[in-house]
């Protein structure tokens, strides 16, 4: 299908359209086989949920039964020789047609065949096994053969029949009893029946005209006829067996591919069969209603009406068109459109939620951060350099282990070059914080005049003088990145409530404009007074009338701007609750809107706390593989402590390194604008996406 989702690198959802498609019950097959191939359609309902094995809804259409049969059928004949079932249609599939419906009927009747026979000679050869081994137990035993036919299990006859009959009494008898011929002329035989069988047996031999042969008083033991007669037909058992398994083994490869293709196929079938179930119909057409993006319902119904050959009636609605839309009870689906790198990190988002249709798409904000953030805790050249070339293997990989880490590629990829950049600058290579001395010394030369060993010493360790004062200011660096992230949140929220018209909570709120405006004046007489503790030069800091002035207003809002919106609306009561229950609320709304900004700057210190930690394992890795260096094997060691070191680091740390980085995004970043998520665009589609 040359049909696909639009794309565009817009910061809100694609805009979407519900379509009401009126097909007739002839044309209903191809359509929705149609949209599941092309997968650019959301069902309203719960249509989407539908199961591609063999259980179909529940309903009184025969055809809908059929297709199940059919289907239940072959995939027990692939199971019986040994054929992996495919789990969902094939990009080739295609409903099957009568050429298919007559092969799947040959194969099933082969197959079936052969497995009848199977059971048949496995029990037919248990019985004989299950015979041997208590005429064995009793071979040797010193007794009467009259005593014998007392066993609990056995039951003997021996006499006189005509050959002629021993096939047929065998038939007859089937796995019921075993049928010994004794003697050169196979005039005598022995029959041996389990104690139940020996009223069948009995019958049998009547009929057949058998002549009982009077064993000779005190005659001991079993006859050596009876048990070389019961290996011979185990044996031949045996050989019948193999026998059906070689067949297995040419049915397997006669008809593996078609088993595979037919079920693929009839997967297919059986999907839309119960569609057939679930939507609107009469006796001659089906009502198919969904979502899909805007932008492409022009071609999207420009092939139905192919398919259809004009045989298909449509109409399309905007959201804001549907009573259920506007009344809240259903969500408009939401199709986040972004380029390779950014869509990498929609899961990231969507594991926290969908947000709402219309609102603002954090994604891209999402996947920057994440990936500067990633790298500022996790910097090392080397280990960078692992992790882009998982990523790159990853993305590559269509099978195996690493194909199942597909959807992880672009954030390792992206994860692995800030990890690389950030190793540059602090000039660490798998824990060795001696290679780039030299580069780094000559660079910084050629271009400052002042040649530096690293450009950013974390580690007090390595240079003196100053170091601990880079140390604070990376530490500032990090909540600088923090307090952006805050602010990109705050101004994400307030644009989202304006468009959903909550006028009140984008003017009022604490993550509202009078939250963000106190979050931003805070900050800057914060700042003025950590320049004037920095710089003796500049006029100590004041706290003056505008300060106070810069903060109270947007205190006032939060305070008093839900009772003035209510004023200007003339809505009564002004105070829901009574007067002191809105000033003990007011009061503990501002002292958690103070605590909630100061908790969520100073939570990004952890970014710098984690990039030093990251620098002091790496420095001990470094310290001992040196120092083991000079003794006996001291290679070989060193060698061994650098390759687990970095294992360590590689694996455990940057495990809690994107664990730290999730953590941040969710509650210092989405609780600024997630208060209500919305509902994934989830397409309609035979094949899963990967």
């Amino acid at each position: 299908m040359s049909l696909a989702l639009p794309r565009s690198n817009k910061l809100r959802p694609v805009k979407m359209k519900q379509i009401d498609l009126t097909v007739l019950s002839k044309d209903f097959d191809n359509v929705v086989e149609f949209i599941g191939k092309s997968g650019v359609m959301q069902f309203t309902g719960s249509y989407n949920e539908l199961s591609l094995t063999a259980s179909v809804g529940a309903g009184n259409n025969i055809q809908t039964n059929q297709v199940k049969t059919e289907l239940d059928s072959l995939i027990d004949a692939a199971t019986y020789i040994s054929i992996p079932l495919p789990l969902e249609p094939n990009e080739d599939s295609k409903l099957p047609g009568e050429a298919e419906k007559a092969l799947a009927k040959s194969i099933i009747n082969e197959v079936m065949s052969l497995n009848q026979d199977e059971s048949k000679k496995t029990q037919e050869k248990q019985k004989i096994e299950e015979t041997l081994n208590e005429a064995r137990a009793f071979s040797s035993l010193k007794a009467s053969f009259s005593d014998l036919d007392k066993l609990s299990y056995l039951t003997f006859r021996v006499g006189r029949l005509d050959p002629r009959y021993h096939d047929q009494i065998k038939l007859n008898l089937s796995d019921r009893a075993v049928i010994i011929p004794l003697g050169e002329d196979n005039s005598r035989i022995m029959a041996a029946a389990s104690r139940k069988g020996r009223f069948a047996l009995d019958t049998e031999l009547k009929r057949f005209d058998f002549s009982p042969i009077v064993i000779p008083e005190g005659f001991k033991g079993i006859p050596e006829e009876l048990l070389s007669g019961l290996e011979d037909s185990l044996k031949i058992k045996e050989e019948e067996l193999r026998e059906i398994n070689n067949r297995k083994v040419r049915f397997k490869e006669q008809y593996s591919q078609s088993l595979e293709s037919l079920i693929a196929s009839y997967l297919l079938a059986n999907t839309i069969e119960e569609l057939k179930t679930r939507f609107t119909s009469t006796n001659s057409a089906y009502l198919v209603s969904g979502w899909i993006p805007e932008g492409i319902v022009k071609s999207f119904i420009e092939e139905l009406e192919n398919i259809t050959e004009n045989r298909i009636a449509v109409r399309s609605y905007n959201p804001d068109e549907i009573e259920s839309i506007k009344e809240g009870t259903e969500k408009v689906p939401v199709f986040l459109s972004h380029g390779k790198f950014v869509n990498g990190f929609e899961g990231v988002v969507f594991s926290y939620g969908a947000p709402l249709y219309g609102t603002i798409d954090p994604t891209p904000f999402v996947a920057v951060f994440f990936t500067v953030l990633f790298g500022i805790m996790f910097g090392d050249l080397g280990q960078g350099l692992v992790l882009f070339l998982l990523g790159i293997l990853t993305a590559k990989s269509n099978k195996g282990f690493f194909s199942k880490f597909k959807k992880f590629s672009t954030p390792l990829v992206a994860v692995g070059i800030s990890s690389m950049i950030m190793g540059l600058l602090s000039g660490s290579v798998f824990t060795n914080e001696q290679l780039l001395v030299a580069p780094t010394r000559a660079v910084t030369a050629y271009l400052t005049g002042r040649p530096v060993d690293r450009i950013l010493a974390i580690l007090p360790l390595h240079e003196s003088g100053g170091s601990v004062t880079r140390l604070f200011y990376f530490f500032g660096f990090t909540i600088s990145v923090g307090v952006i992230l805050n602010s990109i949140g705050l101004v994400i929220n307030i644009i989202n409530l304006f468009s959903r018209k909550k006028i009140g909570e984008a003017l009022f709120s604490k993550t509202g404009l009078a939250g963000t405006l106190f979050f931003w004046y805070a900050l800057s007489i914060a700042i003025r007074f950590l320049v004037s503790m920095l710089n003796p030069q500049m006029p100590s800091f004041v706290f003056g009338f505008y300060d106070v002035c810069g903060l109270l207003i947007p205190v006032a809002g939060i305070f008093f701007g839900h009772e003035i919106l209510k004023l200007l609306k003339k809505q009564k009561p002004v105070f829901d609750e009574g007067f002191m229950v809105f000033i003990m609320k007011g009061i503990v709304e501002i002292l958690e809107t103070i605590s909630t900004y100061v908790s969520n700057t100073v939570s990004f210190l952890r970014v710098g706390a984690f990039a030093l930690s990251h620098a002091v394992l790496s420095f001990i890795v470094f310290f001992f593989a040196e120092r083991v260096s000079g003794v006996v094997a001291g290679t070989a060691l060193a060698i061994l402590i650098f390759i687990i070191g970095n294992l360590i680091i590689i694996l455990l740390e940057g495990l809690i390194v994107a664990i730290q980085v999730v953590r941040l995004q969710y509650y210092e970043f989405f609780n600024k604008f997630f208060d209500e998520t919305g509902s994934k665009f989830n397409p309609f589609r035979f094949r899963k996406v990967l």
